[in-house]
């Protein structure tokens, strides 16, 4: 009997806190080579949105997540994300659980978010900020709070905003213009738009970029991108499918120019360099996170009345 995890399953087994704990190991462990990834594969649906193959092995455990991404399908009344993950026993290949694609997504992007914000922000940082009230957006507010951390969250639809601010008790960002301005910005949108031109941070703010996260989005100017010290979920991916594709192809950076973050919280790499340093951390979002997330939620489902596949 295989168990099934639906969203508010997941949710109940892993706590965002728990979420950064699990994917900080999870980061460190791929930088030290103990854990596997192969490259994500996109199948483009074009202009609507497209699917993506994630595969993951690690921790005894293999993984893969077929999943989507349809920016458009909120204004339609369907969620951006669907899809499914499944989990596998490395050892024999039998199936160990079957989890809700967007619940997982929505933890670990909400984790590597708000882990890359306080591992390289200024370590006196104040004001945290998140554009963005999607899914993803809530779960990054819903983790800096979990933190202990106050989070102001702005979107561009107003009445969304207010309805994931009195939902997670953050506070409602005067203006976009405040939001930005956040000593720790995270930026979770549909990468449609650039939000941070050229000369738009300031000294000593971090910015963690989660929305552009395929061919053809970015949040931030390629120039603005070069003017900050750059740090990435994973170069392979990154490059070609995330902020850092366009300054690659621009050659505005380079491998040398960009630290991965696993690096950072391995203690192979240097993260922040000074209180003054600007720090961007580009996500793309990764396997490893997904098989994170999953592997706590098979740990911490002892109490929950899960259903289940006879197959």
């Amino acid at each position: 009997m295989i168990p099934v995890f639906s969203a508010r399953h997941v949710e109940a087994a892993v706590s965002p806190e728990r979420a950064v704990e699990v994917v900080r190991e999870a980061f460190a462990a791929y930088a030290r080579g103990e854990w596997s990834m192969p490259p994500k594969v996109y199948v483009p649906a074009y202009p609507a949105g497209d699917f993506r193959a994630m595969p993951a092995l690690g921790a005894g455990h293999a993984l893969l997540k077929w999943v989507t991404s349809f920016p458009g399908n909120p204004a339609r009344g369907l969620p951006t994300v669907t899809g499914l993950v499944l989990l596998s026993d490395a050892s024999d290949g039998s199936l160990r659980a079957a989890l809700d694609a967007g619940a997982v997504t929505a933890l670990r992007t909400g984790a590597a978010a708000v882990l890359a914000a306080e591992e390289l922000g200024r370590p006196d940082a104040e004001s945290a900020a998140v554009i963005g009230a999607g899914i993803n957006g809530r779960a990054a507010a819903r983790t800096f709070l979990a933190r202990g951390r106050e989070a102001m969250l702005w979107d561009r639809d107003e009445g969304r905003t207010r309805e994931a601010a009195g939902e997670l008790g953050a506070r409602v960002a005067g203006s976009r213009e405040e939001a930005l301005a956040a000593d720790l910005l995270v930026t979770v949108t549909p990468g449609h738009e650039i939000l941070l031109p050229e000369g738009s941070l300031q000294a000593g703010q971090h910015v963690s970029l989660m929305g552009a996260d395929g061919p053809g989005k970015a949040e931030i100017a390629v120039r603005e991108l070069a003017r900050g010290h750059v740090f990435c979920d994973d170069w392979e991916q990154a490059s070609h499918n995330g902020e850092l594709v366009h300054a690659v192809e621009a050659g505005a950076i380079t491998r040398d120019d960009v630290t991965e973050l696993g690096e950072v919280l391995a203690g192979t790499a240097p993260g922040r360099q000074s209180m003054d340093d600007i720090t961007i951390f580009d996500s793309t979002g990764l396997a490893i996170q997904d098989l994170a997330i999953a592997l706590a939620a098979i740990e911490g489902a002892d109490e929950l009345d899960l259903p289940t596949l006879d197959l």
